[in-house]
């Protein structure tokens, strides 16, 4: 199946037994899937995706949050799975010049 991701292609394949988040990496408190695809929104269009996401009853991984607040590297963020059990990451930046900082 062809998905138009925010202006880009994602081609996704069913393939069951190779999809999955078992290891995990500690991040500002939140255990973050090591095998994830990431997406990086503007704050209005993260907000309003979270919000319909909610609406919707998704289950998340990791519920949508301000993650390093204060620090240089603040973001919004939130975690959930596709129908195939492949973990997607939605953030945001308040500020993106900061999207690399550390």
């Amino acid at each position: 199946m062809d998905f138009d991701f925010y202006g880009h292609q994602i081609v996704a394949h069913l393939s069951p037994n190779e999809a999955g988040h078992k290891a995990h990496n500690d991040v500002d408190g939140d255990q973050v899937p090591v095998r994830h695809f990431g997406a990086i929104l503007s704050m209005p269009e993260w907000k309003n995706l979270a919000a319909k996401l909610q609406e919707h009853n998704i289950a998340f991984i990791i519920e949508p949050d301000i993650r390093f607040q204060g620090l240089p590297g603040e973001q919004a963020t939130f975690f959930f799975l596709d129908p195939s059990g492949n973990a997607l990451e939605f953030k945001a930046f308040g500020d993106e010049s900061r999207i690399f900082a550390r």
